[in-house]
C-alpha cells in the first residue's frame, strides 16, 4: 500500500525547503495514478498554509519530448498564487533547487473550461493570451527522475512568469520566441513546438483536469509548455522571453 501522504509530505517539503531528495521510486513503488494522488496531496499542503490555485501547468508537450520519454500522452502540474513571479521581478536563487526556465505561452480563462472542447471552444474561454516563462525545479538530486518522480513532484513546477496579455483571438499559431540571458539569445524557437498550435495544449489540460474531477476553473492560467529546451538559471542574469506578436516578459536572478 502506497502511503500517499508520507510522500506528498517528502515533496513538499523538500519544495518548500529548496532541499534535494532521492527519487522517491528508490524506495517505494508506486503507478502514474498513485503520483498524480502524491502530487495532489502535496498542493492541498500549500493550500491548508494559505496558497491559492490559479491555474495549472502543462508538461512534455513537445512530440519529441514524448518519443524521448516514452509516453504517448502529456504529464500536468497544479499552480498555485504564491508560484507567481511578476514581470520585471527578481527571483533568488536561495528558494531552489536547481531551476531552469523555458519559453511558453499562458492564457487566462475567463469562464470555466470543461471536456470535451474543440480548439474553438476552449478559445470562447479564453480571455486573453500572453508571453510567458516557467521557471521549473525538481527537487530530485541531479535532475533525475522516472516519470512516476516528476508528476509526484508536481511537475516539476515552480515558479512562472506571465507578461502583458493580449487579445484571444492573436493567432498563435506559428510566432519566433526568443529567449535571453543578460541579451544574449540562449534559447530560440516557435510556440509551433506547443503540439504544433498552444490551443491544441489547452484542449489537452480541459481533457486532463477533466479526468482528474476538476476542470479548468474562471480566472485560472494556464501555462501551455515549453517551446524550447531549458536553460539552467545562475546568478546575477537577466532573463527575457521575447514573442512574436505578444511583446516580452522578463525576470532576474540573484543568488
Amino acid at each position: 500500500m502506497v502511503d500517499i501522504a508520507k510522500l506528498a509530505k517528502t515533496v513538499d517539503d523538500a519544495a518548500h525547503k529548496a532541499r534535494s531528495i532521492p527519487q522517491l521510486s528508490e524506495k517505494t513503488k508506486y503507478s502514474l495514478d498513485d503520483a498524480y494522488a502524491i502530487q495532489s496531496a502535496s498542493i492541498q499542503r500549500r493550500l491548508d498554509r494559505g496558497e491559492k490555485r490559479n491555474g495549472m501547468k502543462m508538461g512534455f508537450t513537445s512530440r519529441a519530448k514524448m518519443i524521448q520519454m516514452g509516453l504517448n500522452d502529456m504529464i500536468w502540474g497544479r499552480l498555485t498564487d504564491q508560484m507567481m513571479v511578476e514581470d520585471g521581478d527578481t527571483i533568488s536563487l536561495k528558494n531552489y533547487v536547481h531551476p531552469r526556465v523555458e519559453p511558453e505561452i499562458a492564457f487566462l480563462l475567463k469562464r470555466p473550461l470543461g471536456y470535451p472542447c474543440t480548439a474553438a471552444e476552449a478559445l470562447s474561454a479564453v480571455d486573453g493570451v500572453a508571453p510567458a516563462m516557467e521557471i521549473i525545479d525538481s527537487r530530485y538530486r541531479n535532475f533525475k527522475f522516472s516519470l512516476e518522480d516528476v508528476v509526484a513532484d508536481n511537475a516539476s513546477s515552480s515558479s512562472f512568469v506571465v507578461g502583458p496579455w493580449h487579445r484571444p483571438d492573436t493567432d498563435l499559431e506559428n510566432l519566433g520566441m526568443i529567449m535571453e540571458f543578460n541579451g544574449r539569445p540562449v534559447q530560440i524557437g516557435s510556440s509551433a513546438a506547443i503540439l504544433g498550435q498552444p490551443v491544441r495544449s489547452l484542449v489537452s489540460a480541459a481533457r486532463l483536469t477533466a479526468e482528474a474531477g476538476e476542470g479548468l476553473q474562471a480566472g485560472w492560467i494556464v501555462m501551455a509548455g515549453g517551446a524550447t529546451a531549458a536553460e539552467a538559471l545562475r546568478p546575477g542574469v537577466h532573463v527575457r522571453n521575447s514573442v512574436q506578436g505578444l511583446g516580452s516578459v522578463a525576470f532576474s536572478v540573484t543568488e
